[in-house]
């Protein structure tokens, strides 16, 4: 099967996030009722999310962050809370949109920016980047390029998740395919650990940066891996 290009790629997402699964994403982005599956995956990415927030610490005073493929917001939020004046970026304007419409307007001493657009955006430097669950759906060979450029615009540590290569991961990726093409969400990438250390450290761009803290966050019909990589 020939492999999207990122491009490709990016504009099923659009689409599918924008348009097809907007409803979808907002009700369990929100504290609305959801089926027993979604519940999972809610609480699989919650505990994600807190995770993530806690590699980066309590207090984020004075620290821009970038957070891409932000969604509703709750992460960018919340690093707002916690100091940072962040800059969350989406490719789907319908959920930009709901991520203004939930920013309280107190953040205390932080602040948030949103913005339509993606991480190989040249938004300026930052201290931190952090990347939840928004470049599964992308093959290896293009996420790790992606990773090295923000890497080349940031001081401290770029944090970002992935579909580890498991058995049940793989059964529900060849599941998937069985539904109709316009049911079906953007397929995502599930990769070995092995796989994706090795092109990091192959990477030019990634020269000077190590692998930290990793993180496997099961829970239901959610499975995702967080990694960090720190400026040496």
């Amino acid at each position: 099967m020939q492999r999207l290009s990122y491009k490709e790629r990016r504009g099923e997402l659009e689409t599918y996030f924008d348009r097809t699964a907007a409803d979808a994403w907002s009700r369990l982005t929100s504290d609305a009722p959801v089926s027993r599956i979604r519940a999972t995956v809610r609480a699989g990415r919650d505990r994600m999310r807190a995770t993530l927030l806690d590699w980066l610490g309590a207090d984020l005073s004075g620290r821009r962050l970038l957070d891409a493929g932000c969604g509703t917001g709750a992460l960018a939020v919340e690093a707002a809370r916690r100091g940072a004046d962040v800059v969350a970026v989406d490719v789907a304007p319908t959920l930009i949109s709901l991520a203004r419409e939930r920013t309280p307007s107190d953040l205390g001493r932080g602040s948030v920016l949103f913005l339509v657009g993606d991480m190989s955006d040249d938004l300026g430097r930052f201290d931190h980047v952090v990347a939840m669950d928004s470049l599964i759906h992308y093959s290896p060979p293009d996420v790790v390029p992606l990773l090295a450029g923000v890497a080349g615009r940031t001081s401290a540590s770029v944090l970002f998740t992935y579909a580890p290569r498991t058995p049940a991961l793989t059964l529900m990726h060849a599941v998937g395919r069985l539904f109709p093409r316009g049911d079906r969400a953007p397929a995502i990438e599930p990769v070995a650990a092995q796989t994706l250390n090795q092109l990091i450290a192959a990477e030019p761009g990634l020269a000077g940066w190590r692998i930290g803290r990793s993180k496997r966050v099961a829970c239901g019909f959610y499975t995702s891996q967080a990694m960090e990589l720190r400026h040496s």
